[in-house]
């Protein structure tokens, strides 16, 4: 199971990182995911053939589940995340990936971001995305259940989403 998790805030090190990495652990217990701090890759992300950025692009790619998390910017995911999923062929960049669309802000008004806005992209670019975003309050995500409460709803869908190896039966 091929985890990862994808941000795309300015800072490194975030509380954006932090909320997106507990999503993904949340989803897939066990499962430890793989971090792409977009800061991290600098101006690598304004053009193309960057190695990382090309290295970073098809491990999204080959994963099987991709948290994708931005913080709430100007009404919207940030440019850095922007210029990532840039990166990706439309339609087909992100097939087969299952990719869940998370966004942090300071209070409701934003709430449906995810699903407005970042959700349509991830979709565009080829990834399925079943499940609905997820709007986290910036300050109290680690306290106020939102996350697990997420997770419980929606965990067995990502499971059924990535299926199980079906036994050959014989009905003879």
């Amino acid at each position: 199971m091929t985890v990862t998790v994808v941000v795309g805030n300015p800072k490194p090190a975030s509380r954006t990182l932090d909320a997106a990495v507990r999503v993904a652990r949340a989803l897939r217990p066990g499962a430890e995911p793989e971090v792409i701090d977009l800061v991290t890759l600098g101006p690598g992300l304004l053009g193309w053939g960057d190695p990382e950025v090309t290295a970073a692009a098809r491990a999204v790619a080959a994963s099987e589940l991709v948290v994708f998390a931005s913080p709430t910017f100007k009404a919207t995911y940030t440019g850095l995340l922007k210029l990532f999923l840039e990166q990706f062929d439309g339609g087909t960049g992100l097939a087969g990936v299952v990719t869940v669309p998370v966004m942090l802000g300071a209070g409701p008004a934003h709430a449906l971001a995810p699903d407005l806005l970042l959700k349509p992209v991830l979709v565009e670019i080829g990834g399925t995305a079943a499940l609905p975003g997820l709007y986290l309050a910036d300050r109290g995500f680690a306290e106020d259940g939102v996350i697990e409460a997420y997770a419980q709803r929606w965990a067995p869908v990502v499971t059924a989403l990535l299926g199980q190896p079906v036994e050959a039966t014989n009905h003879a």
